[in-house]
């Protein structure tokens, strides 16, 4: 595993199984790995099969739930762009302020958000954070499991179509939740990753064959 999966010191150290069940989330890349391996050997085994929305799905249940929450927020942001949407706002003031009082406001922008508001997702995940439906006597109702891991991923995958490049959109995303994971904020730089082409194969490159052949 490349160092890029360390250091993830916001991940509970729970095999990568456990965490996808209890959010009731499933990958789609047949795995090698054991059933007990942690995130960052799931991670790592992702990344070697370009499984991108592998990986955004598993960065999504591993965040806790404020750090998935803010993940989102930044992803809101590519596509609000200097308009920022009261959901939204009202999502990134629970972040850095997670009273009830600022939930209220969540909730109250999620009911008078339009049709069309595409940060919905992003205050729902706030909505939900802290494990039940909502302040006040909504309080006593449990969250539905993987809400909000479900509402960041959507959120983020809603980024990729106002992408230019969908695949390099996906590698920032990812590297979004590694920073955060590992403590800082997200705001990373766009990764300098070549999408032009998909990579080759291990056994790819002819070099057996001009072996063989001399």
């Amino acid at each position: 595993m490349t160092d890029r999966f360390e250091g993830l010191k916001k991940i509970p150290a729970q095999p990568a199984a456990r965490l996808l069940a209890v959010a009731n989330a499933k990958l789609q890349t047949p795995l090698e790995s054991p059933a007990s391996a942690p995130v960052g050997t799931v991670l790592a085994e992702l990344s070697d099969k370009v499984a991108l929305p592998d990986m955004i799905r598993l960065l999504s249940v591993a965040l806790p739930p404020r750090e998935a929450v803010w993940w989102a927020c930044i992803a809101a942001r590519d596509l609000t762009g200097d308009e920022v949407t009261p959901c939204l706002r009202a999502a990134e003031a629970w972040v850095f302020g997670p009273t009830d009082e600022r939930r209220r406001a969540v909730q109250m922008a999620l009911e008078a958000a339009e049709m069309d508001d595409d940060t919905t997702l992003v205050a729902t995940a706030a909505l939900y954070a802290p494990g039940d439906l909502g302040p006040g006597e909504m309080s006593e109702h449990p969250a539905p499991p993987g809400a909000v891991s479900s509402c960041a991923f959507g959120q983020n995958l809603m980024t990729l179509g106002a992408a230019e490049d969908p695949v390099l959109q996906m590698h920032w995303l990812i590297d979004r939740a590694l920073d955060i994971a590992r403590g800082g904020n997200g705001k990373v730089p766009v990764p300098e990753v070549d999408t032009s082409l998909p990579p080759l194969p291990d056994d790819a490159t002819g070099d057996d064959d001009e072996e063989e052949d001399a």
